[in-house]
């Protein structure tokens, strides 16, 4: 019996790509760079160190100093380094806005008597301050993030941690996140149902069940089984 749905929170809920890249766009061109991929190039520095701060080999703090440290190919002290980044959080935070299928999603699972829980890779005390400014904290149950737990997304610990936590069984509890990887077959793995939020057609091939928006996914009105129609 389904009881609880377990969202990811960027690029899921939560509008992320957006706001990085029009944040780093104008961070970088303070620096003097305006070239075409600068979003691009943000993004793949920041899943580099982002993983390795999710496999523990760096802090939150440090995967920070190594985005800035990578992407503007400087040699900077942290206090430096830590200055940097704060003129790119600055706009990055000023850019956060969810989705407009994100909170009717959550209220439509609310409503079948499904405990709602987000499941993000992060520091808590950041995607506290994230949730809050997008108007979530009270449209969810549960906040678990990857700092409260042994490892992030898609390392099974991830999973099994945040279900310890709500008191469940892997067979209780749906995945609904927008990486394959981590999100999808992370929880697979970990013996949990699973969505696929597919939002810009990166997975036309993925043999899992899929959605292209928050609005394809219903829940019945008994917590016993969530629906998506199959693409």
């Amino acid at each position: 019996m389904l009881r609880a749905v377990i969202f990811d929170l960027d690029d899921t809920l939560v509008d992320q790509r957006s706001a990085a890249d029009a944040a780093v766009t104008a961070w970088a061109a303070g620096h003097g760079i305006a070239d075409t991929d600068v979003g691009q190039r943000w993004a793949a520095i920041s899943e580099t160190h982002y993983a390795r701060y999710q496999r523990r080999e760096l802090t939150f703090t440090e995967q920070r100093r190594a985005r800035v440290r990578d992407f503007l190919a400087v040699t900077v002290n942290d206090s430096e380094a830590d200055a940097l980044f704060a003129t790119y959080l600055t706009r990055y935070q000023a850019g956060w806005a969810l989705f407009d299928d994100a909170v009717p999603a959550l209220r439509r699972a609310r409503a079948a008597g499904l405990t709602v829980a987000i499941l993000t890779n992060g520091d808590e005390e950041h995607q506290r301050l994230k949730i809050g400014q997008v108007g979530l904290t009270a449209e969810i149950d549960v906040l678990v993030a990857s700092s409260m737990l042994p490892a992030g997304k898609p390392d099974p610990r991830a999973f099994a941690g945040t279900l310890a936590i709500l008191g469940l069984g892997a067979d209780e509890a749906l995945m609904v996140g927008d990486s394959l990887s981590r999100d999808v077959l992370g929880a697979r793995v970990a013996g949990m149902n699973a969505v696929l939020v597919d939002r810009h057609g990166a997975h036309p091939a993925a043999d899992v069940p899929t959605v292209a928006t928050l609005d394809e996914l219903t829940f019945s009105e008994r917590p016993s089984a969530a629906s998506w129609p199959a693409r």
